[in-house]
């Protein structure tokens, strides 16, 4: 009868390790609800597909964990996205997620992930309310605050010596964090200012309002679509020698660069990411992402990549049980990948703490137009907004 119990109770041992293994081994589910369609879908498209060559790499695992990501267009609506991520909470069970490109959609759809206990991982928008007052223990981002990258250029823009610049941006979140982030340390007047509305092709009048205004220099944010339109229309008016254009890498990365051709030859603009930073990962990336897609990386590749990897540090951490979600933020928080771009890690607001370059628009020997650094603006660079975040 003991041989009996014994040998029960160790056929009731395998069973149990061998359940474990069966659960181990099922793939974390990860939700991405990005921008695929409208204008700015391209966006959406090198997030996903920087995210997806992490994964390949792996083999279909992030951190030797085995992963399943679940993709949805979110149109660049807010309700869409919002109707989705219920769907992916309550039907898919999903408790990680990524993707979100705009900051309007970002605002319609973090807080109420965070109220779900859903632990986010922005690739792109970084709007100042979340990481300041509204930032919280399960919201990562691991691309920018939005700010960012335009305070690097009225930093970079004083230095040269403008001191009579005209800015223009989208009124939406990004827009106005754009144009507060430049004039945070930018030293010199303003010849004007203006918002246009998000998705606008047509810029006529602000570019008469820029002829009228005679500045020394014109820094404008206008992502996707609207920057290549925007740049086409204001060179095409023989302003691009009269007015030298400043931007942020938003407008100029190099899908936009060759939609818009000749005309953004010479453009400088700011970025925490270019193709030229020479660290062991960034080279693997950019030589992998260009065999695997036919094109050269985008910034926002590069984050749907650092995003990816960033994930498979905590995933390898927690051995792939994410219910710990104590464990699993802490193992984010961490950051403890290579990322692409160099340096990096997280401020108390889990946002980061990174190098800031300024870039020129340039031919390479093949005649292609690319992004070269030029100077390092920012080292070690933090949001304005930390102070505002109760976290500590």
């Amino acid at each position: 009868m003991k041989l009996a119990i014994k040998a029960l109770c160790a056929l009731a041992a395998v069973a149990a390790m061998s359940g474990a293994q069966v659960a181990a081994q099922e793939p974390v589910k990860i939700g991405m609800i990005t921008t695929l369609s409208t204008a700015g879908g391209y966006l959406g498209e090198d997030v996903r597909d920087g995210f997806q060559l992490a994964i390949e790499e792996g083999n279909g695992e992030l951190g030797g964990i085995p992963v399943d990501l679940l993709v949805e267009d979110d149109g660049l609506s807010p309700e869409q996205a919002r109707q989705i991520a219920t769907r992916m909470v309550e039907s898919e069970g999903i408790r990680l997620m990524t993707g979100t490109i705009f900051s309007n959609v970002a605002m319609a759809l973090v807080p109420r992930l965070m109220r779900d206990g859903v632990m986010f991982v922005s690739p792109n928008a970084g709007p100042s309310q979340l990481a300041g007052r509204m930032c919280h223990e399960n919201y990562f981002n691991v691309a920018w605050q939005n700010d960012n990258l335009h305070e690097a250029m009225g930093q970079y823009v004083s230095d040269q010596g403008y001191d009579n610049v005209y800015i223009l941006a989208p009124n939406y979140p990004a827009g106005r964090d754009a144009l507060e982030g430049f004039k945070r340390y930018y030293t010199g007047e303003l010849a004007g200012e203006t918002y246009t509305q998000l998705g606008q092709s047509d810029f006529a009048a602000e570019i008469s309002s820029i002829r009228a205004a005679e500045p020394d220099a014109v820094f404008f944010f206008l992502p996707g679509g609207m920057g290549v339109n925007f740049t086409r229309q204001y060179n095409q008016a023989g302003l691009s020698d009269r007015f030298p254009l400043f931007g942020p890498a938003f407008s100029f990365d190099n899908t936009l660069v060759s939609a818009v051709g000749s005309a953004a030859e010479g453009v400088y603009n700011t970025s925490q990411w270019s193709a030229d930073i020479d660290n062991a990962a960034n080279r693997a990336f950019v030589a992998a992402y260009t065999e695997r897609y036919g094109r050269q990386p985008t910034l926002y590749a590069s984050q749907g990549y650092d995003a990816a990897r960033l994930i498979g540090s905590a995933l390898a951490t927690v051995e792939g049980d994410i219910s710990d979600m104590d464990a699993f933020r802490e193992a984010l928080r961490r950051a403890d990948f290579d990322s692409v771009r160099g340096n990096f890690r997280f401020g108390t607001n889990h946002h980061p703490i990174q190098d800031i370059y300024v870039r020129e628009v340039v031919r390479n020997e093949d005649g292609e137009l690319t992004n070269r650094i030029v100077a390092r603006v920012f080292g070690d660079h933090q949001d304005a907004f930390v102070d505002e975040c109760p976290m500590r």
